[in-house]
């Protein structure tokens, strides 16, 4: 059975990997590729972090590392790499590296984004694992299972973007976590402290392990306390303190030599000048001063460079993103944003197992024992799948108060401790009952029948709940980014709810150029959102348009991203305003013919 479990795991990541390779193959530069790529190659390969700092550099070295041997055409031209505005560097940098200079743009997305759906692959491979030793083969394969059919894991592992990073690494740094409070010795320790250290470098947002820690090591002390404990081998909580404490000055040992790297080559006096640029008005006045220190500083500058992109990530999530979601533009933020992607983005059969799992576990809660000793005992013996919920809490909580609605991607962390928790209960419903080996005849029949009649039913459900998700997963290619469950009107309608990274990321444009093809379209006025470069595909078929500029031509055709149009008809709320002329009013009542891809909208101007 281990070996067979082995087996149908490396089936089910085989087959996501050829979902993902096969969906991607079509689709065209994202928004944030274009500033993800062109970053990762120049840390690599000019030691220098100008570009992008609002992300920290790992994901996008790893990225960018194939790009190394594609002798690229590449100049540092001083509009993207000295201008003051160091947000329009990255844009400006990755138009070129991908269409300026006569490289091949779909050799380096896909060589780029291959490197991320490895990591993917790794990702399951040893989610898989981890949740086999904790709770046993049946629970390991069918949180896999969840992982490898997700959509929005499907859609996000595919691209150059630090969402798949970031939630890998909030898995590795709890994982760790938990290994260091099994027996925090000090190998654990240095263990605990490079792993933290490198996770950090995924995305700013794994800051939030830290208090994670806090709640887990304190919950930690509690369950030690109680009688007959024997946890940690007699190590008191006061050493476990300081080796955590040692743990966290590794972890910034380990982003000071890596920053070290990254800014080697990018000038102290370019690097303050930037800080100066981006961080004036911060809100808090104090911590641009302490980063400027930093940074002014050669000992201590690469903290700087980190802590820089923090500050610039922490003023942009508390600015909130002009958004579209529900008929509406805002850039505050809804609080239910997250929470209504999440139950509209996944599988409804998913959800509907995550229901039947939390009242499996709350009859099983009533029918047990509610005293702390009987709680405490509870944590003590399940405190990996405890420290997934807090987890789960502590991020859900942190997600719903942020307004930075941009995309469910953003939630991705969560989903692996819930595919955990959702397995863990549905295998302890399904498991069959123990009998000893019978004895007479009637015992036989008592056995066959409470272990293969009774549970058929439970078994024929579940088959056909686990047959109907990967039938849809194959139905939704290659569409995945723009996913919907038929609660939010599915993937054809889908982005009334809400699109950006959601549905329309410009992924479409390489299919549009495919529809027009079919459709011998000698012109197209196009309204493009996204990181492709529609000149450079469709060449003096493309023209630009937008709504102001009223509608095209009788009999012409006419393109818009749905992220532009939803966007524009929205309704605005708050500090957000969009002008009359901007609203599209020429394309109301109109139904448009066909589609690029899933995303563009192809209208017939009558």
């Amino acid at each position: 059975m281990h070996r067979f479990s082995k087996i149908l795991a490396g089936l089910m990541l085989g087959g996501m990997l050829a979902l993902m390779i096969g969906s991607s193959w079509n689709d065209s530069a994202t928004f944030d590729e274009v500033a993800h790529i062109p970053a990762g190659y120049t840390y690599l390969k000019y030691q220098d972090s100008r570009i992008n700092p609002e992300h920290p550099p790992l994901l996008k070295d790893l990225a960018a590392f194939p790009l190394l041997f594609q002798n690229l055409n590449f100049d540092l031209r001083p509009d993207f790499w000295n201008i003051e505005n160091v947000n329009d560097r990255q844009w400006m940098a990755g138009h070129a590296l991908l269409y300026e200079f006569d490289n091949d743009p779909d050799k380096i997305l896909f060589a780029s984004r291959l490197t991320i759906m490895l990591l993917a692959i790794l990702f399951g491979w040893l989610l898989f694992l981890w949740a086999e030793k904790q709770y046993g083969t049946r629970v390991g394969l069918l949180t896999l299972f969840l992982f490898v059919t997700s959509p929005t894991v499907l859609a996000h592992a595919r691209f150059v973007t630090t969402d798949l990073g970031a939630a890998f690494g909030f898995f590795l740094g709890i994982i760790f976590f938990l290994k260091f409070l099994e027996r925090p010795d000090w190998r654990r320790t240095i263990l605990l402290g490079i792993v933290l250290g490198i996770v950090l470098m995924f995305k700013f947002s794994l800051v939030l392990l830290l208090p994670v820690y806090g709640i887990l090591f304190l919950l930690w002390c509690w369950i030690k306390k109680r009688p007959k404990a024997e946890i940690l081998q007699e190590q008191s909580a006061a050493e476990a303190l300081f080796r955590l404490l040692i743990a966290g000055f590794i972890a910034i040992a380990v982003i000071w030599v890596v920053y070290a790297f990254h800014i080697w080559n990018y000038p102290q006096e370019q690097n303050v000048a930037d800080v100066k640029y981006i961080l004036s008005g911060y809100k808090v006045e104090a911590l641009p001063k302490i980063d400027l220190w930093l940074v002014e500083h050669k000992i201590t500058r690469p903290l700087g460079q980190y802590f820089f992109g923090f500050l610039m990530v922490a003023r942009r999530a508390a600015g909130g993103n002009a958004a579209y979601f529900m008929g509406e533009l805002s850039s505050d933020g809804w609080w239910y944003y997250f929470p209504t992607l999440y139950l509209l983005k996944e599988q409804l059969l998913f959800h509907l197992m995550l229901l039947a799992a939390l009242i499996l576990a709350v009859f099983r809660i009533k029918q047990g024992e509610r005293s702390k000793e009987a709680v405490q005992e509870w944590i003590a013996d399940n405190f990996s799948l405890f420290a997934g919920i807090v987890f789960i809490a502590v991020y859900w909580i942190s997600s719903i108060l942020n307004p930075l609605n941009i995309g469910v991607r953003h939630i991705l962390p969560v989903f692996p401790f819930t595919y955990l928790l959702v397995s863990r209960e549905i295998i302890i419903w399904l498991r069959r009952l123990s009998f000893d080996e019978p004895a007479s005849f009637w015992e036989w029949v008592r056995f066959f029948y409470e272990n293969y009649i009774k549970p058929a039913p439970k078994y024929f459900i579940f088959s056909m709940i686990i047959l109907f998700m990967a039938l849809n997963i194959i139905i939704a290619y290659p569409y995945f980014l723009s996913y919907y469950n038929i609660l939010g009107k599915g993937t054809n309608d889908g982005y009334m709810a809400a699109t950006d990274s959601n549905y329309d990321w410009g992924q479409d444009l390489k299919r549009l150029v495919t529809r027009i093809e079919e459709l011998n379209i000698d012109k197209i006025y196009l309204d493009y959102f996204g990181g492709g470069d529609p000149k450079y595909y469709l060449g003096d078929k493309y023209e630009s348009w937008w709504s102001a500029k009223g509608p095209p031509p009788i009999g012409s055709y006419f393109a818009v991203s749905v992220n532009s149009l939803m966007g524009n008809q929205a309704r605005p709320v708050g500090n957000i305003a969009i002008k009359p002329e901007d609203t599209y009013s020429w394309l109301k009542g109109k139904a448009p013919v066909v589609r690029g891809g899933m995303s563009i909208l192809i209208f017939k101007i009558k």
